[in-house]
C-alpha cells in the first residue's frame, strides 16, 4: 500500500492529515501489517490533552500491545469510536475508516518535524534492514 503524499508522518509510524488547525491520526500500513491482527484499541478521550512524542494510546493485536505516539501537542476533540466494536478496520484501512482521533493543533510548527510520505518510505526501508 502507497502512503498517501497528504499525510505527514511520524517515526513511531503514526501518521497526520491536517485541516486548518485541526489534525486526523492514525497508524501507518506499515505499522498494522507489523502488528499483525489488531484485537483491541484504547481511544484517548474527548478533550484530553496530548502531547508530541508522547503515547496518546495503546493498541493491542495477536501479537503485542504497543503505544500509539501523537505527532503534534494538542487536545483531544474527536474519536473514532467505530474502532471500540471494529478495531480490525484499522488493518483494512488505516489511511482511511481507521483513523483513531482528531486532534486541535497547538503548535504547528511541530509538523516541520514530521516526514513527508517519501521521506518515512526512506525511513522504514532503513528500519527493515
Amino acid at each position: 500500500m502507497m502512503n498517501p503524499d497528504d499525510l505527514k508522518y511520524h517515526k513511531r509510524h503514526t501518521w497526520i492529515k491536517v485541516t486548518g488547525k485541526k489534525g486526523t491520526i492514525g497508524i501507518t500500513d506499515y505499522a498494522q501489517d507489523m502488528l499483525g491482527d489488531i484485537v483491541y484499541i484504547e481511544l484517548p478521550e474527548v478533550d484530553a490533552p496530548v502531547e508530541a512524542q508522547t503515547e496518546m494510546s495503546e493498541i493491542e493485536s495477536t501479537k503485542e500491545t504497543s503505544p500509539i505516539i501523537s505527532p503534534v501537542t494538542g487536545k483531544v476533540i474527536k474519536v473514532n469510536d467505530e474502532l471500540s466494536d471494529s478495531p480490525e478496520v484499522i488493518n483494512e484501512d488505516p489511511y482511511g475508516k481507521g483513523w483513531i482521533a482528531v486532534v486541535e493543533i497547538e503548535n504547528p510548527a511541530e509538523l516541520d518535524d514530521l516526514m513527508d510520505a517519501s521521506e518515512y518510505e526512506k525511513f522504514v526501508e532503513e528500519e527493515s534492514e
